[in-house]
């Protein structure tokens, strides 16, 4: 791989905000169906498998891309800022959400990864050392403790979270600092080169885990959980991001950003419709009051700055 030089750089056209909105809303689409996929690949094939060997698939897509490409290799600094990156949606979510979606619902799963865009938005404050109205902070303790009561309740009681749903969390939160690093990468890097050059970096670890998972449970599974794996590879951990990024270069961020808000609505319709799992009405109300508490706290964030 060869630095390319910035001289010949031309001036990129300018894209209406449409054009933003469009992109980020087909990154969240593509993101929709990653809980429900990965409830079916559970079926049969491994949690540690799928949430490793995905991320070795799409870091192998991810190495031929940018060496066709012939992308210049990051900074010293910006390697560590790759870390984390990686850590949290190279290795982290898809790891946790693996396990816990192995006995939790898919509806459940995402209804409770619906404070995903209020996790990422705090990380994002405080990583930019912002200082946000005295709102942000309320509407999103109001998510965080609305998804809290709601997977207490189902899990058989308040106070009584299982393990799926702590699983569930510590996704969130490993997604939160990876979406917030990586959008703040991602200007330096460009949008699909900083999900590339994470998921080269934390092939060594994936391929290690897949090896331990084959080891001690040989991947047996029937077409429908080879094709969901298949989707959470290429899909959820590559093109997806292509999509979401794009459309957060191209902006407005505010307004982009706040698309995925619809994705935990998406992703119980899907697990409605391909899963066949029954939404209840607690599910519905759980997953209504965390999305706007969510949305409240993002728009609180981005808003309230931008009036200062």
């Amino acid at each position: 791989m060869s630095y390319n030089s910035s001289a010949t750089l031309r001036r990129a056209p300018v894209l209406s905000s449409r054009a933003g909105l469009l992109w980020g809303l087909l990154g969240v689409t593509a993101f929709s169906f990653t809980v429900p996929f990965t409830r079916i690949a559970v079926g049969t094939l491994s949690p540690l498998f799928i949430g490793s060997a995905r991320a070795v698939v799409a870091a192998l897509l991810a190495a031929l891309v940018l060496m066709v490409m012939r992308k210049r290799w990051p900074h010293r600094a910006q390697w560590a800022r790759l870390a984390i990156v990686a850590g949290g949606v190279v290795i982290g979510f898809p790891m946790l959400t693996s396990y816990a979606l192995d006995t939790a619902s898919a509806s459940h799963g995402a209804m409770v990864i619906g404070i995903l865009p209020a996790a990422t938005a705090i990380v994002a404050v405080m990583r930019g050392r912002e200082r946000p109205a005295p709102s942000f902070w309320v509407f999103a303790a109001l998510g965080a403790v609305a998804a809290v009561v709601f997977a207490s309740l189902q899990g058989g009681g308040f106070g009584q979270l299982v393990w799926s749903d702590l699983l569930l969390f510590g996704a969130v939160i490993a997604a939160a600092f990876g979406y917030a690093e990586g959008g703040l990468l991602s200007r330096e890097l460009g949008s699909w080169q900083t999900i590339c050059w994470a998921l080269v970096l934390a092939a060594p670890v994936m391929i290690i885990f897949t090896a331990i998972a084959v080891a001690q449970q040989p991947p047996a599974g029937g077409l429908a959980e080879w094709l969901s794996f298949a989707y959470l590879a290429v899909i959820s951990m590559f093109l997806g991001f292509f999509a979401w990024y794009r459309g957060l270069a191209i902006g407005p961020i505010a307004q982009v950003s706040q698309v995925q808000l619809v994705q935990p609505v998406v992703s119980i319709l899907w697990a409605a419709v391909i899963l066949h799992e029954d939404v209840g009405l607690s599910t519905a109300l759980g997953g209504f009051a965390v999305i706007v508490c969510a949305g409240l706290a993002v728009r609180t964030r981005l808003y309230g700055r931008a009036r200062r």
